[in-house]
């Protein structure tokens, strides 16, 4: 490509001058720091935009490297990336609007936008990436960006004991990537990604150095995304200021999918490696949903919820469902980052509004619940070209949203039921499994070119499925049934252990010794 393809590294160079300016205006209301940051996150848009446009037109491809000896900086422009792109730089623009107000009267609010503006720059960095050098130190930078984040009020003793344990994880991550890259640059001779991805796609068999290559990525990845037993820091970030939560969805707890995603030809060489990614992200997508329930605060309940958001796209990798784990990338951060955006006013309608129902569920009532869903998963999903001759991952990872309908109508047939309340869940009901599918088949049009499909499924995959199913089907039947039982001597103690999260957590502190020395920063 022709160095007109290094148009996108715009972006992040725009951010990097407004932080560099930003950080020298210092007071409260800024005003340099407020405009320049504003004006460089709309023009990273723009090019974001721009750039995503081009694709279709050109096929993409990566630019000429800036450097030597497979050493440098280059970009890589695909569907992949484009689409990363314009999320990442979409909802650092809004984030970046919303502290204009949210920070507003802070003596610091100009360091705190510069820090944004960085932070969002070395995430660009990282999904631009085109050569595995560059993949690993926008990585590591990126980690490093955040934590100055996470410890923005330094006085806060919980925000710098979650910045401690964050930065523990990420190094033992950063090291397993380190070697990972240095193992597929050995093995492959070279460090462009488009390069080992065509080598890695024509291989019936793994050397021994990708294999173990493989492995170390999934380390990485599960650290980066918070999966158990890592996950402690993440549901300890509510000492930061609000938008940096909603940053963090913005490529940065979501970089492990996008890992795997982009290595996605080289883990297809590695049946284990896939196997431990889905059988982390299972337990951990069950794990993390089961303590959201029990959270009485919006934004801890919010931070369980990508815990377990981020498993069940790890446990998406791991099936092969490549394509699924994007979109899934992209719908949970535009939602959950428009939820902790959101989370003051969704307290005040729920004060409003919600009040628990102890009903018991009828029977019947569940089992047409279930009907109704599986009639809608087959019928809209064969208006979609769901067949039986579709991969049975899709049908796995499927049948999870035919349980969410279930508790979807459980719900509905709860308590006083009327047909006007059936009537309206099962449109709603429609209208979910129409987009779930829908959105669906866009993903597999977009990047179904340059993702390699799902393997046939063998016996160890099949029992993981159903391991998957099995499990959320349970979860699914103590969500109908726990509201009536919830004053029972069992229910209450389970319920505690839950919202404390099982204490997993508190063994992880003593095992840094959090507990034990006073939390320093993690700088």
């Amino acid at each position: 490509m022709s160095i007109i393809s290094l148009v996108p590294l715009a972006a992040p160079l725009a951010l990097v001058g407004a932080a560099l300016v930003a950080r020298t205006d210092s007071g409260i209301r800024p005003r340099k720091a407020l405009q320049v940051t504003r004006l460089a996150t709309v023009f990273a848009l723009v090019i974001a935009v721009a750039s995503a446009l081009t694709v279709p037109l050109t096929g993409g491809g990566t630019s000429p490297l800036i450097g030597a000896a497979e050493f440098g900086l280059s970009i890589r422009l695909d569907a992949l990336s484009a689409i990363m792109m314009v999320l990442v730089t979409f909802v650092g623009a809004i984030v970046v609007q919303y502290s204009r107000n949210y920070m507003d009267g802070d003596a610091q609010q100009g360091r705190f936008m510069a820090q944004l503006s960085l932070t969002v720059a070395c995430v660009l960095l990282l999904v631009l990436s085109g050569n595995l050098v560059q993949l690993i130190v926008s990585w590591v930078i990126t980690s490093l960006a955040f934590d100055r984040l996470l410890v923005f009020y330094k006085e806060r003793p919980k925000a710098r004991l979650a910045a401690k344990k964050k930065f523990i994880v990420a190094r033992f991550g950063d090291l397993g990537l380190l070697v990972a890259v240095t193992l597929l640059m050995y093995t492959f001779g070279t460090s462009d990604i488009a390069t080992i991805l065509q080598a890695a796609g024509s291989m019936s068999e793994a050397p021994l150095a990708v294999t173990i290559a493989t492995f170390l990525l999934v380390i990485a990845a599960i650290t980066k995304s918070a999966q158990f037993p890592t996950h402690g820091w993440l549901t300890e970030v509510m000492e930061t200021p609000t938008p940096v939560s909603a940053l963090l969805h913005a490529g940065i707890i979501n970089a492990g999918g996008f890992l795997i995603v982009r290595l996605a030809d080289v883990m297809m060489l590695s049946s284990g490696a896939l196997h431990i990614l889905a059988l982390v992200g299972g337990f951990t997508a069950l794990f993390g949903a089961i303590v959201m329930l029990t959270q009485t605060s919006v934004k801890v309940s919010l931070a369980w919820s990508t815990v377990s958001q981020m498993g069940f796209m790890l446990l998406q990798c791991g099936l092969g469902l490549f394509s699924l784990a994007v979109l899934h990338i992209v719908t949970h951060s535009l939602y959950k980052a428009h939820a902790f955006l959101s989370s003051g006013s969704v307290v005040e309608i729920a004060r409003a509004s919600w009040v628990p129902d102890t009903a018991k569920p009828k029977v019947g009532l569940v089992t047409l619940g279930l009907a109704m869903a599986l009639g809608l998963y087959v019928g809209v999903g064969m208006l979609f070209g769901l067949s039986t001759s579709t991969d049975l991952q899709v049908f796995a990872v499927g049948s999870i949203l035919v349980m969410g309908l279930t508790f979807l109508f459980a719900q509905a047939s709860s308590g006083r039921t009327s047909k006007y309340v059936l009537g309206r869940t099962f449109i709603a009901g429609s209208v979910i499994s129409v987009a779930y599918f829908g959105l669906h088949a866009l993903a597999s049009i977009t990047l179904g070119h340059m993702l390699p499909a799902p393997v046939q499924a063998g016996v160890l995959e099949m029992a993981i499925m159903a391991l998957a199913v099995g499990s959320f089907a349970v979860v699914t039947f103590l969500q109908i049934i726990e509201p009536s039982n919830a004053k029972s001597d069992f229910w209450r103690a389970a319920r505690i252990h839950a919202a404390n999260g099982f204490y997993a957590n508190a063994y992880f502190d003593r095992f840094v010794g959090a507990l034990n020395r006073p939390a320093g920063s993690s700088n």
